[in-house]
C-alpha cells in the first residue's frame, strides 16, 4: 500500500496514493490506522482524492478508522471523495455515520473547531 502520513499536533493526515480501496490494501490500512491511534493520535484525516474505486472491504477499513477515533474521543474525517466512492458510501448509508468533507482544509478546520469546543466544555466544568 502506498500512502503518505503528515503528522501534526492535533491530527494526522493520511493520504492514500492508490487508485483502489479494496481487499488488497484494506488490511494494511486498518493496521496503519490502529497504529496511529495506539501512538496517541485521536484525530485522523483520510484523504481519498486518488481513490477511484472502493469495495465493501474498503468501507470496512473506514469503519475501523471511525470506531477507533470515536473510542478515543476524536474524529475520523474523510476528504477528497470522488463521485463513485461517495455514491458507494451513500448507498451503504455510511454517510450518516462517517464525517465527510470536500477538502482537507475543511477537515482540518473541523478538527480545530471540535478541539476548541472540547476545551471550552472542560473550562465550564
Amino acid at each position: 500500500m502506498k500512502f503518505s502520513v503528515d503528522k501534526h499536533e492535533k491530527y494526522i493526515l493520511v493520504k492514500l496514493n492508490e487508485s483502489k480501496l479494496n481487499s488488497l490494501i484494506t488490511p494494511q490500512l486498518k493496521s496503519e490506522l490502529i497504529l496511529i491511534n495506539t501512538e496517541g493520535q485521536r484525530n485522523i484525516i483520510l484523504d481519498l482524492s486518488l481513490i477511484k474505486f472502493a469495495d465493501s472491504s474498503g468501507l470496512s477499513s473506514l469503519l475501523v478508522g471511525h470506531r477507533i477515533c470515536k473510542n478515543a474521543d476524536g474524529l475520523f474525517i474523510l476528504c477528497g471523495l470522488n463521485d463513485a466512492v461517495a455514491r458507494l458510501i451513500t448507498i451503504s448509508q455510511l454517510d450518516n455515520v462517517l464525517s465527510i468533507v470536500p477538502t482537507c482544509e475543511e477537515a482540518i478546520d473541523l478538527i480545530f473547531m471540535e478541539e476548541i469546543e472540547k476545551e471550552l466544555k472542560k473550562e465550564i466544568r
